[in-house]
């Protein structure tokens, strides 16, 4: 797993490749995020995000490929990590 910093982010958005729009996606599909909240956050179009989170639903399950941590995520897991090593 890959862990996404905010100057990463920033790079990923530069170019809107497949990589972004699939991290813009898993906030909205996997973190419960409004779309319409990231949208003016990472100011970027809603039919960008709309037509990402769709395709992010249809392949989500059939990509083994790379995944990226949200925050919340990783938050999870650094707390799973500190009741393993305390």
């Amino acid at each position: 797993m890959k862990i996404l910093f905010k100057e990463d982010v920033e790079a990923l958005r530069n170019q809107y490749n497949q990589e972004y729009k699939d991290y813009v996606a898993k906030l909205v599909v996997d973190e419960g995020r409004k779309g319409s909240e990231l949208v003016y956050e990472l100011e970027i179009s809603y039919s960008t995000m709309r037509k990402g989170v769709a395709n992010y639903k249809e392949t989500k399950d059939k990509k083994p490929g790379e995944q990226y941590l949200t925050p919340n995520e990783l938050e999870k897991e650094r707390k799973e990590h500190e009741k393993e090593v305390y």
